[in-house]
Parts: structure tokens; sequence; C-alpha cells
């Protein structure tokens, strides 16, 4: 067989090709040869998403949505919930084959896993979106690259700064300390907090968390509710400065609602709420009425039952807000069990029955929403001495330590809860311990606190878990009722700057040097603090969810 004839002449002669085949050919090579270039500046990694104009980071992932999504610093979760709009976000999750490319890309295996690699030093032209609904330009922005000494690229905060353009991180150790990279140059004044973000805020602690800057606060303006207590209108009472109003609580695992007062007040139609406790709880409950008083246009539907304006005597106040039908009301029960006196031989004394209730049960048993709290007077001179003034049925002890007493009238509201309210009705809430911060004495013998104007920002300046809430701790664990805890403790403590201090009604007519020795560091401005207090119960009472508070 002659094998020359197996073969195509143009095998032999390609020139001599037909021109049909010569196009087809060139066609093929630019095809090849522009899908190897494309498959190139695909494979090319890059921090645009072209889905969208989001940022894309190994670690965390911001989108101009006004939401951040970061689950447990180090690993994603297939389609998280938003913090803010759940429809919102599944745009987040479309075009899922090219998602599942560019993940591969980032070394996200299919398990959504991944390991926080080096973050490019320069992102240029770049902006982040906070986790409210403002957007910081971030100019000359530098993304720091972790610390060898952060394992498993877990971090403490993350901490963005509008003005400097920086980004700041923290390591926690788990002690209450955190370490700095030292980029922020600041003093520790942050406009944004990020750590471990969950969810939402139902699975995080809320009450474990920072203040940080808002201008936004606060939620009604200086001097225009009627209903402050004079002693605690700063603003009246010229306080010179107001940077103390400008701050909002930042839990590091989640965002907390603003508080709604509209919703607040729907939820509470028909309903009756009480404060019952000390002045601290007074503070709060002044501060609640006037939050939800200035969402409201019509201002004359709210007043005080008895037509009173001034609420520091011992009684029951009650504010009806009449286009709801519901009251806000406040019992004064400073100890919540009974003051009372003692015959004995030498005549009569005071003491403070500790196996007692105190007389204003009455008033608030039948409530929909229960607040205690007691703690302010157990460090006054009678009740921290503990002689001669504790008293169980007939028996009055000779000494007896305060926080044993304490614990017993913990141990008394306990069982009056338990007995007398109506779980199917009454949500119990107490409010935890609130710090003060006299400097150079107590509040009785020239503690100051006047010269404060920012909070604390270094942790370890901050005072540890009161006694008196490790021994309400104890009690809740023996307690049958749910009670829900507003752990407002450790906030406080860095608050040193929200205090009346010199600025109250009853220093006026002293001179200067009788009104610094005597102030007050223990009660909080209006608007101020106490606002965050209710912020966080609107939140609390949002995630447990009971009754007319289901979401």
């Amino acid at each position: 067989m002659n094998l020359k004839k197996l073969v195509a002449i143009s095998d032999h002669f390609p020139n001599s090709a037909s021109p049909r085949k010569k196009l087809v050919s060139g066609f093929g090579l630019g095809f090849v040869s522009i899908f190897i270039l494309l498959f190139i500046l695909f494979s090319t990694f890059s921090f645009k998403n072209p889905n969208s104009d989001k940022l894309f980071f190994q670690g965390f992932n911001t989108s101009n949505d006004d939401r951040i999504f970061l689950k447990n610093s180090t690993h994603f979760e297939q389609n998280p919930k938003p913090l803010v709009d759940e429809n919102r976000a599944e745009s987040n999750v479309s075009n899922d084959s090219y998602l599942d490319i560019r993940l591969r890309l980032l070394g996200i295996d299919g398990k959504w896993n991944t390991h926080l690699g080096n973050v490019t030093n320069n992102v240029k032209n770049g902006s982040f979106d906070e986790i409210t609904t403002k957007v910081v330009d971030f100019k000359n922005t530098h993304v720091v690259k972790p610390k060898d000494d952060v394992k498993n690229g877990t971090f403490g905060a993350i901490t963005m700064n509008p003005i400097e353009g920086k980004v700041k991180v923290f390591q926690d150790f788990g002690n209450g300390s955190v370490k700095s990279d030292g980029l922020d140059e600041d003093g520790g004044r942050v406009s944004k907090i990020l750590r471990n973000f969950s969810r939402s805020f139902e699975d995080c602690d809320i009450f474990d968390g920072r203040w940080v800057r808002d201008d936004s606060k606060p939620y009604y303006p200086a001097g225009s509710c009627p209903y402050v207590d004079r002693d605690f209108n700063c603003y009246l009472n010229r306080r010179p400065d107001d940077e103390f109003v400008k701050w909002r609580w930042q839990p590091f695992g989640c965002e907390i609602p603003s508080l709604n007062a509209t919703d607040f007040l729907e939820r509470l139609r028909g309903k009756k709420m009480v404060f019952v406790g000390d002045s601290l709880n007074r503070n709060m409950w002044e501060s609640l009425v006037c939050i939800l008083r200035h969402s409201l246009k019509n201002k004359k539907a709210v007043y005080e039952i008895s037509g009173r304006k001034e609420f520091k005597k011992k009684g029951f106040y009650a504010f009806r807000f009449e286009d709801y039908n519901c009251t806000v009301d406040f019992v004064c029960s400073p100890f919540l069990v009974r003051e009372s006196s003692f015959k004995g031989k030498n005549g009569s004394f005071e003491t403070l029955r500790l196996d007692l209730m105190d007389r204003t049960t009455s008033m608030y048993q039948d409530a929909d929403i229960l607040i205690f709290n007691t703690g302010h007077w157990w460090t006054h001179e009678k009740t921290s001495r503990g002689e001669d003034y504790y008293q169980e049925g007939n028996c009055v002890y000779p000494r007896l330590k305060a926080l044993d007493a304490y614990t017993r009238a913990l141990s008394t509201w306990a069982k009056w809860v338990d007995k007398n309210i109506d779980t199917r009705k009454t949500q119990v809430i107490f409010r935890g311990y609130s710090f003060t911060h006299f400097r150079g004495g107590q509040w009785n013998s020239g503690g100051q606190c006047h010269k404060e104007t920012e909070p604390i920002f270094n942790t370890s300046h901050l005072t540890n878990y009161p006694s008196k809430m490790r021994a309400f701790d104890n009690v809740l664990r023996v307690i049958k009722t749910p009670v829900m805890y507003l752990n407002i403790s450790r906030l406080t403590d860095y608050r040193k700057d929200g205090h009346p201090s010199i600025y109250r009604t009853v220093y006026k007519s002293l001179s200067p040097e009788q009104r610094i020795a005597a102030q007050d560091c223990s009660h909080w401005c209006l608007p101020g603090v106490p606002d965050t207090w209710n912020e966080l119960l609107y939140a609390s009472l949002l995630k447990v969810g009971r009754g007319s508070w289901k979401r």
C-alpha cells in the first residue's frame, strides 16, 4: 500500500490548504488566546466585588447596605441573619456560582471556613459603612496586619476612626485587659466597635460592650422635659459642657436597636409599668417618661395623675399616657424591705426588717412590667455600720455585716415575688447596681467628680463586679420566677463624666468652696446615662419577647 496516498496533501504542503480551513484555524487560535487571557485576569485577586460596590476582605465583608457581618472573626456562616433587614441581606448571596468561585480564590472551602490571611496594606478610594446608617469615607485608610501573637486570627475589637481615617485592632486577653496596636492616637475615643459580631442582639450579651461617640444622641433635647428632677437637670443648672450626652452603648457582640418610643408605647398600650426602688430608679423612671413624651405631638396627653411635678418625697407617682391608656409609675422603696422600729429597754429605735417586704407592695403587685432595684441606701451610715439596726422577727442583731443583711433582704424579695407575682401577666426585672465616682472622699466627706468630662477609656481603671450583685446572682439561682437582669454595673462604671456633681439646684445658695465640697457623683444628669438603661430595657423586653413584646 502506498502510504503517501493516505496523508492529506495539505500535510505536506501547508500553503496549499483551502482558504476556509485557514479562516477556521485563525478563529480557534484567537478564541483560545482570549480564553487564556480572561482566565488570568479572573484569577487575579481583587478587593472589588464586580457584583456590587462592596469591599471584600479576608475575614469580613463590608457593604453599602448599612451592615457588617462577622462570625467569630474567623468563620463565616452561610446565609447569616442581618442585623437590620433580612430582605436586603439576601442580595449579598446572589449569584451562587460566582460566589463559590470567589470564595475559593479567597481560601474559603465549601464548609464556609476561612483563615484570616494577611490583609493588604493600602485600600485606595475605599469606604466603610458604619453599622448605623451613617456612611463614613476613609481617606488614606490603613488596614492593620494582625500581630504575630494573635492566635487563629481572633480579635478583641476593631475600631474605626472616621476623623483620623484609621483602623485599630485590639487583642482581648480574656482578663478584662486590652492591648492596642497603637495606631489610634486620639486617646481611645472611637466611633465604631466591632467584636465577634453575632447574628442579632438576641444572641449576645448586650451589657458587655463599650461607649462610642454618637452625635445623634440624646433622645430628647436637654432642658425640654419638664418632669426631670431639678437636681438631675444639669442643663438648667448650667453645666458648661454637653459632651456627656453624646455617647452610645455598643455591645461587643451585636447591634442593639435604638429605643423606638412609638413602638414602646404601642406595646405598653393598656398596661401598667412600675419602677420600684430608690432614687436611682427614679432617675431611670424620669428618663423613660421624657423619652416617651418627646415622641408625642400632643404633650398635654401625658401627665402625673395627681398633678405633681416634684417626685423626691417618698410615695407613689404615676404618669398616664392618655392616647395609649397606659401608665409608667414609680414607687419609692429604697430597701424593698420594711423600715421599722423596735422598742428596747432604753426606748424605741429605727430598724430594718430583713424578713418583711415594704408596705408599698399593694401599689405594684398588679403591674404588667416591674423594674426593681436596691443598693445605694445600703452604703449609708446605719446600714453600712450594721449595729443594732437589722431585725428579723423579734431579734435585732447587735452587729450584722451589710452584705449579709442585703442578701437576706433580697431573699425576702425573691420569696415575695414567687408567692405573689402572676408570671402569666407580669414580667419581673431587676436593675443592677449603678456605680458612683466619688474621688477624694465619699458623698458625705468631700468626694468630687466635677472635673470629669469624658468616660473612662482604660479598662484597668474600672472597678470589680459589685459584691452586692454577686449576692443577687446567688438569689437569682434559687428564685422560681423568671427575672430579667439589667446588668448595668459595668457600663455605668465607665461614665465618671455623667453625674450632676456641683450642678444641682441645692448648691446654688452655697459658695464655690461649699459647692465643691458637696457633690452628687451617684445620680445621673438627664438626658444622660439612664437613657441608655431604658434603651437596654427596650432591647431586653424585645429579646425575651413575651406577650405584647413578641417580635
